[in-house]
């Protein structure tokens, strides 16, 4: 019988990891077929059928859910994918680590099912989509690391198609992309020094790529947003220095509003569809403000006069975000926002239950997850050179940047955006339990 540090026997292993991973497949499907679509989901969705493409959701989400659609409409075809792309990462992986442990490849079909995981399997976001995208990129680098040439770069070159997928489904990404990209140019070891030196020029090169797909390949309709965060920034200066920092002047009763009531580390959304601050992006749409120069000058002009202020506002959604109970599961229902999503479905309900249990908890706080991949990181630096610790310190280390990007950008604290930091958190740590990583 091998032992711990043998490699096991390699066929036994890997139908038991399949059959591990169709059991999770169809679990998933029995939960929550034919998915849940939310709000950006459905203006995804009405995007396609009006033959119209903007750059408020992702383009690239636009167009790959327009080619799936004839296959099977609405939100099935969109939630098959997240639920294919999503149990496929974990068994590449899964194969992947019964190279250097069966216990640990067993395991991580089983890791797929923990809650900060699985219950966003069925939801239709991007920020779902990104995860697993990512992770099926990592594991396929991982997969090909110990491979010949011939096996090797046909997996590296689809590693890399994706982690560009990725790149243009959450194009804030873009500084935690070279991380990803670096480690699958350089599997077997992830050479910190070439990293060094490239960084900035990937940065550069990602965000040019970005702005070519978008509004070149896709030609992408402006609608700015990036104003969000000036306007969500706008509403955090004005709230801590109680003076209105928008460029527009406001009756006395909506400036109390602006300086008292309406700012929440939360969400920017208090500004522009919730009661009674709507008013503020009406009057920024309405005077054509909005998506003008004249709000980046007003926000330039409130972050410079009010350095702390800002930085009070970004520190305390920053928190928020990183240890606020907020939103999981989405559970409401578009066509009846009186009624819950899959009430007749009592699979779904229990997983409600699992979801309120754990929400007191730390395992669905993004601070939780952002801790464990700066622990792998940490743990596996010094076998950054070894295949299992390129690979943990690859993902651990992308999902840190990128979570920390929320600090600057974050206008919106559901624990969706940490999804990366849970999958990579998973990944990561499975791999850096190796007991002895392959040089």
């Amino acid at each position: 019988m091998p032992s711990w540090r043998e490699p096991p026997p390699r066929w036994p292993i890997s139908l038991l990891i399949a059959l591990l991973v169709a059991a999770g497949f169809v679990l998933t499907l029995f939960i929550f077929y034919p998915g849940i679509m939310t709000y950006d989901a459905r203006y995804v969705y009405n995007a396609i059928a009006e033959g119209r493409v903007g750059d408020w959701q992702s383009p690239a989400m636009t167009a790959l859910w327009a080619l799936i659609d004839p296959i099977a409409p609405g939100p099935a075809g969109m939630f098959l994918l997240i639920a294919a792309l999503y149990w496929l990462a974990f068994a590449v992986l899964a194969l992947a680590t019964a190279r250097y442990s069966r216990r640990l490849a067993l395991a991580v079909p089983l890791l797929a099912l923990m809650p900060p995981a699985f219950e966003f399997v069925g939801i239709i976001w991007r920020d779902i989509l990104f995860a697993d995208v990512w992770l099926l990129a990592a594991a396929f680098a991982y997969a090909g690391a110990p491979q010949a040439a011939s096996v090797r770069v046909p997996l590296q070159a689809l590693a890399l198609a994706l982690a560009v997928l990725g790149l243009l489904l959450r194009p804030n990404a873009l500084l935690a992309a070279p991380i990803l990209c670096a480690y699958i140019l350089s599997p077997s070891r992830l050479r910190f020094k070439v990293l060094t030196l490239a960084y900035m020029p990937a940065v550069v090169g990602f965000y040019a790529l970005v702005l070519v797909v978008y509004y070149g390949v896709f030609d992408a309709t402006r609608q700015n947003p990036l104003h969000s965060i000036l306007v969500f920034d706008l509403g955090g200066v004005t709230h801590f220095t109680k003076q209105n920092q928008f460029p527009v002047t406001f009756s006395p009763e909506q400036t109390a509003l602006v300086t008292d009531h309406c700012y929440s580390p939360e969400l920017w959304d208090v500004y522009w569809t919730r009661e009674p601050c709507r008013f503020v992006m009406a009057r920024l749409e309405g005077e054509k403000i909005f998506g003008s120069p004249a709000l980046l000058d007003a926000w330039r002009r409130a972050v410079l006069q009010h350095p702390a202020a800002y930085l009070q506002h970004r520190l305390t959604f920053m928190a928020t975000f990183l240890a606020g109970a907020n939103r999981t599961l989405w559970t409401q229902d578009l066509d009846d926002p009186t009624r819950m999503v899959l009430a007749d479905r009592p699979a779904f309900q229990a997983l409600k239950t699992v979801d309120a249990c754990l929400k007191p908890g730390p395992l669905l706080r993004a601070g939780s997850w952002l801790l464990l991949c700066v622990a792998v990181c940490a743990f596996v630096w010094p076998r950054r050179d070894t295949k299992s610790g390129a690979f943990a310190l690859a993902v651990c280390g992308s999902a840190t940047v990128y979570v920390m990007t929320f600090l600057a950008v974050g206008v919106a604290a559901d624990f969706r955006y940490a999804l990366w930091s849970v999958l990579a958190g998973l990944a990561g740590a499975t791999a850096a339990a190796v007991p002895k990583a392959p040089g």
